[in-house]
Order: C-alpha cells, then sequence, then structure tokens
C-alpha cells in the first residue's frame, strides 16, 4: 500500500479537479486556511499535532501508473490523466508550528498554489492534522489531571482504528506521555516503548509464582508482574512481593505491578501497603483498565497510590470526541477574497489571506489572539468575531505572529523536528498557557478576535454578496 498516493484524497476533489482542467482553469491561485470551530473534550485548548507528517506527505506525493490507470476505469477524462501523470504538490504552506496552542476559528495552516493542488491535498491535510491534533490534546488533558509526577504509558494500538494506532502513539508522546507499547511506534518516532504481561502469560502456567519467577529471570530489566489473574491481595502481591526479594539476592530490582481490575484505588492503597511493609518502597504500582482524565481525577480524588496510568482506548479513539471538527476552506481565489454566506455567523469564514497574532502579558503567559489581513501588523484592538459588540483593548507586553513559511514551492523550508523537540515544544507551549484554559470542567475562553480591518472586509463582502 503506497501512502504516498495522491489518490490518498475524496473522489470530489478529483472531479472538481478535472472541472478545472477542462475549463483552463487549473492554474488559478487560491488559498485556502485550516481551522476548527469548537474545542473537543469540552476543554479550552487544542494542541496542534501532525504538521512534521503532513509535509512529509506533500513532498512526495504522486499518481502512479496504477493510479492513473484506476482513475481511467473512473471514467475520467483521458487528457485530465494526462495532466495528473506530472502532478506535484508545488504550493506555499504558512503554518503555526506543531506543538502550538490553538482556538476556535484561527487559521492554523493556510496553502496557497493552484486551485486544483490546494484541492487534491485538502482530504489528507484534513485527515492527518484533525486526527493527530485530537489525541494530542486528549493526552494533555491526562497529563494535566495526572500531574508531572505520574508516568504516563499508552498502550491503545489493539483497540486504534487500523493504522492510525502510529499516529495515536506519536500523538499521545507529543502530548505529553511518557512510553507506548506500540513497538513500531517507538521505532519511527524514538518513543520510549514499555510493557508488562498478559493474563495468558500467567494462565499458561500451572502455578502464579512460578510464572512470575520465569518472567523476572527471562525479563529482569523493567520487569513489571500483572497481579491481578486469580486474587490480588491475597496471592497476586504477595507472589510479587516473594520474586522482588529473589532478585534483590541476584543484585536485580522489580520495577512495579500492574492492576488491571477491580477498585484500582483500595486495591493499590492495600498493594502499596503490603510492599512497604516488605520494605519494597521502590517498586511501583501501575494501573489500567479504561482509564481516562475522568478515572484518573477520580482515582486521585480517592488518594489510590498508584505511579503509572497506562491508558489504552479511551485515548486512542478519542472519547468522548471521535473526531476534531477542522475544516479547509477557501480565503482567496486569483488573488481575490473569498466568503461562505451562512445564516450562522460561525458557519461563515474570514476572507482573504491572514496573520495571527498572539499576545502575551509581563509573566509570558498567553492572553489573547488577534487575526489580522496578512499585510498588516499586530492590531492594538479586536473585536468578538460573533457577538460585535464586544470589544477588546490589545496592550500587552509582548506579541509573536504565529503563522510562518514551512514549505515554498513544494519544498520544505524548516529543518524538521524531531519527536523528542515537539515533546519539549508543546510542554513549553502548555506552560504558557493560563490554568484557568486547562480546567478540567467549565475552562475559561481563551479571548480570539478581528482585526477592524478583517472585519470591515468580512461585513463588506457579506453586504456585497447577499446583494447580489
Amino acid at each position: 500500500m503506497n501512502l504516498n498516493s495522491a489518490l490518498y484524497t475524496d473522489l470530489y476533489q478529483l472531479a472538481m479537479g478535472q472541472s478545472y482542467y477542462l475549463k483552463g482553469k487549473h492554474e488559478v491561485t487560491a488559498t485556502f486556511d485550516y481551522f476548527f470551530r469548537k474545542t473537543p473534550f469540552e476543554g479550552g485548548y487544542v494542541l496542534f499535532c501532525g504538521l512534521e507528517e503532513a509535509l512529509d506527505w506533500l513532498e512526495n506525493i504522486a499518481f502512479s501508473d496504477e493510479d492513473i490507470a484506476y482513475l481511467e476505469a473512473q471514467n475520467f477524462d483521458s487528457n485530465y490523466l494526462n495532466y495528473l501523470k506530472n502532478f506535484k504538490f508545488t504550493g506555499h504552506i504558512q503554518s503555526m508550528e506543531e506543538g502550538e496552542i490553538i482556538f476556535p476559528f484561527s487559521p492554523i495552516l493556510t496553502v496557497t498554489g493552484s486551485i486544483i493542488e490546494c484541492q487534491i491535498i485538502e482530504t489528507f491535510i484534513l485527515n492527518c492534522l484533525n486526527f493527530q491534533s485530537l489525541i494530542a490534546t486528549k493526552a494533555s488533558r491526562i497529563r494535566f489531571i495526572s500531574g508531572q509526577e505520574k508516568s504516563l504509558a499508552e498502550f491503545g494500538l489493539r483497540r486504534a482504528q487500523g493504522f492510525a494506532g502510529l499516529q495515536a502513539s506519536r500523538s499521545a508522546y507529543i502530548g505529553g506521555f511518557n512510553y507506548t507499547s506500540n513497538v513500531l511506534a517507538g521505532k519511527l518516532y524514538d518513543i520510549p516503548v514499555s510493557g508488562t504481561m498478559a493474563h495468558a502469560f500467567i494462565q499458561s502456567y500451572d502455578d502464579e509464582l512460578t510464572a512470575f519467577r520465569d518472567f523476572a529471570e527471562t525479563r529482569p530489566v523493567n520487569c513489571v508482574l500483572l497481579v491481578d489473574t486469580y486474587d490480588t491481595l491475597k496471592s497476586g502481591v504477595p507472589n510479587a512481593i516473594t520474586v522482588a526479594k529473589e532478585m534483590e539476592s541476584r543484585g536485580e530490582k522489580l520495577l512495579g505491578i500492574r492492576l488491571d481490575s477491580g477498585d484500582l484505588a483500595y486495591l493499590s492503597k492495600a498493594a502499596r501497603k503490603q510492599l512497604d511493609h516488605a520494605g519494597l518502597q521502590y517498586v511501583k504500582i501501575a494501573a489500567s483498565n479504561q482509564l481516562d482524565e475522568h478515572v484518573i481525577r477520580s482515582l486521585k480524588e480517592q488518594q489510590a497510590q498508584i505511579d503509572i496510568y497506562g491508558v489504552g482506548t479511551n485515548l486512542v479513539v478519542g472519547k468522548e470526541n471521535a473526531a476534531l471538527d477542522g475544516v479547509y476552506k477557501l480565503c482567496s481565489f486569483n488573488d481575490t477574497p473569498r466568503i461562505k454566506i451562512s445564516e450562522n455567523l460561525k458557519k461563515m469564514n474570514f476572507p482573504g489571506k491572514k496573520q495571527v497574532y498572539r499576545y502575551m502579558n509581563e509573566d509570558g503567559q498567553y492572553v489573547a489572539d488577534a487575526i489580522t489581513l496578512d499585510h498588516l501588523e499586530a492590531p492594538i484592538s479586536m473585536a468578538n468575531p460573533f457577538e460585535t459588540h464586544k470589544r477588546m483593548p490589545l496592550d500587552f507586553k509582548s506579541v509573536r505572529p504565529l503563522l510562518h513559511d514551512v514549505m515554498i514551492d513544494g519544498k520544505r523550508v524548516h529543518t524538521k523536528k524531531s519527536t523528542a523537540e515537539l515533546v519539549k515544544i508543546a510542554a513549553e507551549n502548555l506552560s504558557k498557557l493560563p490554568a484557568e484554559h486547562k480546567r478540567f470542567a467549565n475552562p475559561h475562553v481563551y479571548k480570539v478576535g478581528l482585526s477592524p480591518e478583517l472585519e470591515q472586509l468580512r461585513d463588506q463582502l457579506k453586504k456585497d454578496k447577499l446583494k447580489s
């Protein structure tokens, strides 16, 4: 399967492309904005993720001979197919940095190029950025609620939607997780891998103690024993203690035990007492079983003695919001601003090529974002995009533009960042977002507004379109 195939798109993109080509409009320059309208998980922000992988794809996409033959069978025009044989993305992309904190309605990424190439790449851009940003955001919420002192392990591959499990592991790591169980993701993205054992391993033995002994002897480094196969407190933990003492006699140390069922708060506290009584204060307690930020918050409130949280399904499927509603909208065609009209003001896009400025206070904390036209400096005031009577002066200690060139003429113009670098970038940006926006329930709404010039352009285009 060639994932660099330009067929990784929706049929209507190619159908529109054919119309542009046959009508001689395919080389007209267009600009599209990628943005989203609503934060997932009832949270206060989104963590932008997936840019580096999107740029990799854009640099390499093409239609193979087999792709062209397939499209011929779908009744596409032969002249159009001859054009597609030499298709490459040659456009210009401006984007916020991967790992940036992003908010509704701000342009996150803009694509400028021929209308046909802008359309053909739309589906992949949405597929890549929506999913990875969703999972990175979920991971960051879990990190925030669990606290920096806890370790987080992602092991959702078996429940992920196919190969999206690879992107989920990458996104979770950037969002704040420490490990993944996904070995291929570990290799591809240089993520530390971690794992324990399954109940099947213990069940394959006649007794639990022998199973623990064999596992510890064959994998003494980072050994974690699963203690809930039969009876957690009467069998599992005591047998783990026996093996831990045997490991000590060999100069080794048991890393931890894992709880995977039952009352995790009660069992973790009882297990901690048994371990400490045996002088095994260093042995950590890991817990798994349908965990997410809601369950972890409850466990913390119950003062559970858990050191490592293993999170799988609820993370990698983005429960309770299985998709980020990112959209890709035309904002300029042939260097003329374009707008979509809707009775719902929030369904209208902001016209023209734009820049987003972020304002910080004296402590470097994020205060507000202003969207303006790309040739203008940072504005000194902004208006709420949808409640136009609300205005806000912008007089803060520092301001910086968020959209930067990342691709020119179809080629990357910045050094590709490693996953480890993106982890640091995301953590730094999250630290600059005030706590009230990261609040678990009812987070404070971050202020995003329009410059006077952009507001005027939008309102004028709307007025003109309604007249025509």
